[in-house]
């Protein structure tokens, strides 16, 4: 654990192990998502059945994000991050076989892995340092090497499934998430300081019920990433409907996607990290939300396929400021209960991801592809509505 506000380049040097293992956490949904138009093809489903199986992850997300909420401050994060890369693993192998049976299984155990691993990086990230502002940059810069991720993979990923498929895509991913749990396996646990008394399993739980803000921030991240997730669900079959994009030419747009939020998660995290300004940071969040409803609208709507890629690039970016706003201020304000927090605020948007996918499914069986975007501005409203709250209830630095 360090002192004091370490520079960038100290971060990501101490942070590395942990940024690798987030980006990997990526990788599988962004291969189902990516290729969600030939994996259909092959299980003999249509598009909307197939990408509303992602919902199954959000349900078992959220069941194992919630039952280990209060657990995860009692076990070493490395051992926790080695048993979510090894169910990552073997849900990307299950899913081999192609039918929808084997792709509901790797949605679910996706969705409780990283139910798990997501957690338990963001808190160790955390707790390496003492102050609050260097804590929550530390959390933020974990979920903006997921991002990061999505821009180095996309490539890789389609060239992978030029010569193999989808399926040798998932079987690297695989090799590299079991590679990365062995090593977390046997690497020791760095001695954890300044740990006081830890509530108990059903103490934990009333402390989070009682902390308006915690709540609320967790209600933000379960309304935006329903939009998000929703979106990104059927992102490569809108590019296909509209722009006749094949899954090899739509890893660029998605390239182009996670390059935003890359961008956005970290310059925005990297910016909110240097204020202590509890009422800034809520205000970011606010105005995150809103460009990333503007981006959904212009994507939905576009006549020309520039147009379609700067809406996905804001959509994409103000989601991103709008995580890392989130993840600064649990950070901040959770106190003894901030690991359960963290998980909490990990199975809301699983349950996000379930809503999402279920939304634009709807939307996009009962009014075509322009249904996905009014279904997904539901909770883009809701998550408005709750971030000008936050702001509201947020006392600005004297």
């Amino acid at each position: 654990m360090h002192q004091g506000a370490p520079s960038e380049a100290r971060l990501w040097a101490d942070l590395w192990p942990l940024l690798l293992a987030s980006a990997v956490g990526l990788l599988p949904f962004t291969v189902y998502a990516t290729f969600l138009v030939p994996i259909s093809r092959d299980a003999g489903a249509d598009v909307a059945a197939v990408g509303a199986l992602r919902g199954l992850g959000g349900i078992a997300a959220l069941a194992v994000g919630v039952a280990a909420a209060p657990l995860l401050e009692r076990f070493a994060k490395r051992r926790v991050s080695a048993l979510a890369l090894g169910l990552l693993a073997a849900g990307s192998l299950a899913a081999l076989q192609g039918g929808l049976l084997a792709l509901a299984v790797f949605c679910a155990a996706i969705g409780a892995a990283t139910a798990l691993l997501t957690p338990a990086l963001l808190a160790a990230a955390a707790d390496r340092y003492t102050d609050a502002a260097t804590s929550g940059r530390a959390a933020t810069l974990v979920s903006a090497a997921q991002s990061l991720a999505a821009v180095a993979a996309g490539p890789v990923i389609g060239v992978i499934a030029v010569q193999t498929g989808w399926r040798g895509a998932l079987i690297a991913t695989a090799a590299v998430a079991a590679a990365l749990a062995t090593g977390f396996a046997i690497r020791s646990e760095p001695p954890r300081r300044g740990q006081g008394a830890l509530p108990g399993y059903r103490d934990a739980f009333r402390r989070l019920a009682g902390s308006r803000m915690l709540l609320v921030l967790i209600a933000a991240a379960s309304f935006r990433t329903a939009a998000f997730m929703g979106c990104l669900a059927y992102m490569a079959a809108w590019y296909d409907h509209a722009f006749d994009l094949d899954a090899a030419v739509f890893t660029l747009v998605w390239t182009l996607s996670g390059l935003s939020f890359f961008l956005g998660n970290y310059f925005g995290g990297r910016g909110i990290g240097r204020t202590t300004d509890q009422r800034r940071v809520a205000l970011v969040l606010l105005g995150g939300i809103v460009a990333a409803t503007a981006g959904l609208g212009l994507l939905f709507s576009a006549s020309s396929i520039a147009l379609a890629l700067a809406g996905s690039a804001l959509q994409a970016a103000g989601h991103a400021v709008a995580a890392a706003a989130i993840t600064a201020l649990i950070v901040r304000r959770g106190g003894p209960v901030r690991s359960a927090a963290l998980s909490l605020n990990a199975a809301g948007m699983s349950l996000g991801t379930f809503a999402g996918a279920a939304l634009g499914g709807l939307g996009l069986t009962l009014f075509g592809y322009p249904g996905i975007a009014v279904a997904l501005a539901v909770p883009l409203l809701g998550a408005i509505a709750v971030a000008a709250a936050i702001a509201v209830i947020t006392r600005p630095a004297a």
